[in-house]
C-alpha cells in the first residue's frame, strides 16, 4: 500500500520550547536537529501494485555511530558550517546559536 499525506509542515528547531515539549516522545538520536510537525488535511492510499517488494533487514547504524564518536561539539560545528543554507542557497531557519558548540 502507498500512503500519501497532504498538509502543512512546520519545522521545530532543537533549542526551541516546542522542540523541548515534543522531544521526550522520540528516541534521542545523535544528530537530531529538528522535529517536523505536520497538520494533515488529506490522506490517500493506493494499492501499491507497481511498487517492488523488499525485505527489511536492519537499521543502518553508521551515521549514529559516527556522530556519537565525533561528539556534540564537533556535530554542532558541522551544523554551523553546513546547515545555515539549503543546497539551493535559501536560509534554513536554523538559529546559529542553536548550532554553536556547547560548553
Amino acid at each position: 500500500m502507498i500512503l500519501r499525506l497532504y498538509g502543512q509542515g512546520r519545522s521545530l528547531m532543537r533549542g526551541t520550547p516546542e522542540y523541548a515539549d515534543l522531544a521526550p516522545g522520540f528516541e534521542d538520536v545523535a544528530g537530531a536537529r529538528q522535529i517536523i510537525r505536520l497538520s494533515v488535511d488529506l490522506v490517500q492510499t493506493s494499492c501499491g501494485m507497481g511498487v517492488p517488494l523488499f525485505d527489511y533487514t536492519q537499521e543502518r547504524g553508521s551515521l549514529v555511530r559516527y556522530w556519537t564518536a565525533q561528539g556534540v561539539n564537533n556535530l554542532r560545528k558541522y551544523w554551523g558550517l553546513k546547515n545555515m543554507k539549503s543546497i539551493d542557497g535559501l536560509p534554513t531557519g536554523f538559529v546559529p546559536d542553536s548550532m554553536a558548540p556547547q560548553d
